[in-house]
């Protein structure tokens, strides 16, 4: 049974929800998500995503208590995904849909999804039978439209969708950063999936934020052509532009972004020849002046032995590349050093020397950022030589 909802092309992605504290993801801002959700309603969105591990493993039941204990169940679609990362044995697929469904305080998920798809979790999808599975659930009517979420190159996204031609959508990292990144591949991956004939859903649009506080040069030329278009309004337009994008999915963190989305998307207006031009203009400047390209994703903290905050210290890096001793970045280090790690405690590589082959943070990054030889370079900006 297909969905039937009529669907704006925004949606509300919970991975970067307000917080009551910034140093605990699982301090979900309730009260604010809320009014987000009455708002994000009241305008005519109705796509909900979330996952497992967002907030601490808290995102899901913050979507039961200000979504689905509230509105009405044919009011919304909703969006959810199996932690690929978390699975051990096949009967985990199982405990854990149940536990989301049990969590969210649904009977059933619109679009249901293999988290974080990878080369390294390809294989444990296979090895399980996940793409049975998720296919099991649509059969039953606990997954109205099933797919993945896709952090990969395009020749494994080719050989997966070749393989399984059962899937409805693919989940794609795609803005105008991205988009001919020879890491990332969002244009190559993105017309993998217009080959095969599958609906786009887009993530990252605003590449974790990074696109919504660009270098002035860049936003001088946005300001020039739509005066008081924020540069964020840019590059969620740019991404929903693309033929066979259903969806956007926006991490909106405030009211106000949460404002400032709905108000532009509300009669979705796709980006003109010349604003191509300028988004392409755009990224040249971004590109020159961004030292690492990371989205706070938060996906590498977990695994860290030495609980090291990574995001943090690359948004520091990149604060400290762009503005120097001006941004105060050397002091917020030292703040953030005296409760975690420091980027000199990764044992991938060591200030002593020492070659233990960690990388779980390099395993998991949707980036595929050298995130130890990073964790060297900020070290040596900023811990004092002893």
């Amino acid at each position: 049974m297909e969905m039937e909802i009529k669907m704006k092309k925004l949606g509300f992605g919970t991975m970067r929800l307000p917080v009551l504290n910034q140093e605990d993801p699982a301090s979900v801002d309730l009260e604010q998500v809320c009014k987000m959700v009455d708002t994000f309603m009241e305008r005519g969105f109705t796509y909900f995503d979330t996952a497992y591990m967002y907030h601490k493993y808290e995102s899901e039941r913050a979507v039961k208590k200000a979504l689905v204990d509230r509105w009405p169940r044919d009011r919304y679609v909703l969006a959810d995904k199996l932690p690929l990362s978390h699975l051990k044995e096949e009967a985990d697929m199982e405990r854990f849909f149940q536990e989301q469904l049990e969590k969210c305080g649904v009977s059933y998920f619109d679009y249901y999804m293999l988290h974080n798809m990878s080369r390294a979790y390809y294989e444990t999808a296979e090895r399980l039978g996940a793409f049975a599975f998720v296919r099991g659930k649509k059969e039953e009517g606990k997954a109205r439209r099933i797919g993945f979420s896709f952090h990969a190159d395009a020749e494994l996204l080719e050989e997966i969708l070749s393989k399984h031609p059962e899937l409805d959508f693919v989940q794609l990292q795609l803005n105008y950063i991205d988009w001919d990144s020879p890491n990332i591949q969002s244009r190559q991956c993105y017309e993998v999936c217009r080959r095969y004939g599958k609906d786009v859903i887009v993530m990252e649009p605003v590449k974790g934020g990074t696109l919504a506080d660009v270098p002035l040069e860049a936003e001088k030329l946005m300001e020039a052509h739509a005066p008081g278009m924020t540069p964020a309004s840019w590059a969620v337009r740019f991404a929903a532009s693309r033929e066979g994008v259903i969806m956007v999915l926006s991490g909106m963190s405030d009211y106000s972004q949460l404002l400032d989305n709905t108000a532009y998307m509300q009669d979705f207006v796709p980006l003109t020849e010349e604003e191509e031009g300028i988004v392409a203009r755009a990224a040249e400047i971004i590109q020159s002046a961004t030292a690492i390209a990371c989205t706070s994703c938060q996906y590498c903290v977990e695994g860290c032995p030495k609980q090291i905050p990574i995001p943090k210290y690359f948004s520091l890096y990149n604060q400290y590349s762009l503005f120097g001793e001006k941004s105060n970045s050397r002091g917020y280090y030292l703040n953030y050093g005296g409760r975690y790690g420091k980027a000199g405690d990764c044992i991938g590589w060591g200030k002593a020397g020492a070659s233990i082959a960690c990388r779980r943070c390099e395993a998991i990054c949707p980036q595929h950022l050298p995130i130890v030889q990073h964790m060297k370079e900020i070290a040596e900006v900023f811990e004092p030589a002893k």
